[in-house]
């Protein structure tokens, strides 16, 4: 089975192309590109370069004109990990009918990652025979491989001190975080990781404004522990690289999900809560309303409202380290409650195209 894989930002090309190399390498024939806007001419000369058997499309990304011309030629099309946000379920709502038209009724399949989702998706009026739920595919990611000799860098870099690491920030929201950090008065180092390269250097201004003891990852001479990388251990490390956070996560002594301390909607906080790490999350959690509800039923997150919430997070889980195991045990057994949707997503797309 070829695949065309499908990206919208450079971000997404350049952890795609790194992602599905293996498979190009061990012979499979595999795509990495960007998906055309969404204009006519464009789209059908990506459907006649490419003649998809089938289009797979992924949780809200639904584009009227490709979908019309997908369904003029009878490519199948399926939607998996499908969610609908609060704002977007609101705004579906009024379309009513020109939604359903337009974005529902060329569906194949619909797999939902929570009840919720798929609750929303019927009642904007997705076929019942078509939609079911799958689950969150989030939860089934694989545990990234350790960065050849990074992770050693950074513990020798933090010389025993715990690892607070801040993940995909957002703008206006690394000030907050370095107020929080400087705030603390606990000796740590903090793994600060924008969400979005083209703020690396922004953000290290923002550092070197503030005269904190700090380095970037890139300036981690090979990135092996025996090399010192500066004359006195940094206060914050800025990982101004890319696919890397995932996998820096596990060295966290305490992980805060970005995004949600500024009203963007937040990231995945799955990534960290894998690895048994205690999780703090601002209250912006819209992308991921299941996944933090769930978290917090169980006792398995912390909320903290504003960057003083935050110095108080840290300061509790630092000063006490067996309250930080509890949480990270919570919330790893939440992960390992909810995975099986990848399994159950194939299923779905069996149903959709012959996928031997």
């Amino acid at each position: 089975l070829d695949l065309v894989v499908t990206t919208v930002t450079p971000t997404g090309q350049a952890a795609a192309t790194r992602l599905f190399e293996p498979l190009a390498a061990g012979g499979r024939s595999v795509v990495v590109t960007y998906l055309p806007f969404d204009l006519g001419l464009l789209v059908r000369r990506f459907l006649d370069r490419y003649a998809p058997r089938a289009l797979v499309l992924f949780e809200s990304e639904l584009w009227p004109l490709l979908l019309r011309d997908c369904r003029r030629r009878s490519i199948p099309v399926g939607v998996l990990n499908a969610r609908i946000s609060d704002r977007s379920y609101g705004r579906m709502k009024r379309a009513g009918r020109l939604y359903r038209r337009f974005l529902l009724d060329p569906l194949g399949r619909l797999g939902a990652q929570s009840p919720q989702d798929e609750e929303r998706l019927l009642s904007l009026g997705a076929r019942p025979a078509r939609t079911s739920l799958t689950g969150n595919l989030k939860f089934d990611t694989p545990e990234p491989v350790p960065v050849a000799g990074l992770e050693k860098a950074l513990r020798n870099l933090a010389a025993e001190r715990p690892i607070l690491v801040a993940g995909s920030t957002m703008p206006g929201e690394e000030p907050i975080v370095l107020d929080a950090f400087e705030q603390l008065d606990r000796e740590a180092l903090l793994i600060l990781a924008p969400r979005h390269p083209e703020r690396f250097d922004d953000v290290w201004r923002e550092v070197e404004e503030r005269s904190l003891p700090g380095m970037r990852r890139s300036g981690i001479p090979g990135a092996r522990a025996h090399e010192p990388a500066s004359a006195s251990p940094p206060e914050i490390v800025l990982l101004d690289s890319l696919g890397e956070l995932a996998s820096i996560y596990r060295l966290a002594s305490v992980a805060f999900i970005g995004g949600t301390l500024v009203p963007t909607g937040g990231h995945n906080p799955i990534e960290a809560a894998r690895f048994g790490v205690p999780v703090i999350v601002g209250p912006s959690m819209e992308n991921f309303r299941r996944i933090a509800r769930d978290l917090e039923v169980a006792d398995g997150v912390t909320l903290a409202a504003d960057g003083e919430a935050l110095t108080e997070a840290w300061r509790r889980f630092l000063d006490h380290p067996r309250e930080a195991t509890e949480q990270g045990r919570r919330g790893l057994a939440i992960v390992d409650r909810n995975r099986g949707a990848v399994e159950r997503s194939v299923e779905l797309l069996s149903e959709l195209v012959d996928l031997d």
